[in-house]
């Protein structure tokens, strides 16, 4: 069985950051969602659990990051091409969200990315899967 991975993030308003995210293409499952809650399906294997603070606060004894002043992650997923890395962030920026740098070109490799409404920061990148090594 593969390892699936849940990124845990706070957010102020559950409500708004289900609308975000929605905007953004993703699915909820319904059975880990409520209103302190939301299950994020990011693909097979990686989904994100959006947490209201209180909730946030129930898994940690340690203060919560204000992510619109402090960066304490960066959560980075891959894209199949190019334009899905720019479609993608202009739908986050339709939805509420902000950029802080222009996208950035490395030949191999493309990246832009994202602050969602709470300010967490999403790298989106493509790869040339034939500049990638396999070993």
């Amino acid at each position: 069985m593969a390892t699936k991975i849940f990124v845990n993030l706070p957010v102020r308003d559950l409500g708004q950051s289900v609308k975000f995210f929605t905007g953004l293409g993703y699915a909820f499952n319904p059975q880990f969602t409520d209103e302190t809650a939301a299950c994020m399906i990011v693909s097979e294997d990686i989904f994100v659990m959006l947490l209201t603070l209180a909730k946030f606060k129930e898994f940690t004894p340690r203060n919560i990051c204000d992510a619109t002043k402090s960066t304490e992650v960066l959560v980075c997923l891959t894209c199949e091409t190019r334009d899905e890395v720019d479609t993608m962030v202009r739908k986050a920026v339709d939805a509420g969200g902000s950029t802080w740098a222009e996208a950035k070109d490395y030949g191999f490799m493309y990246q832009h990315g994202f602050q969602d409404p709470d300010g967490h920061i999403w790298e989106l990148i493509y790869m040339d899967p034939g500049a990638i090594s396999q070993g």
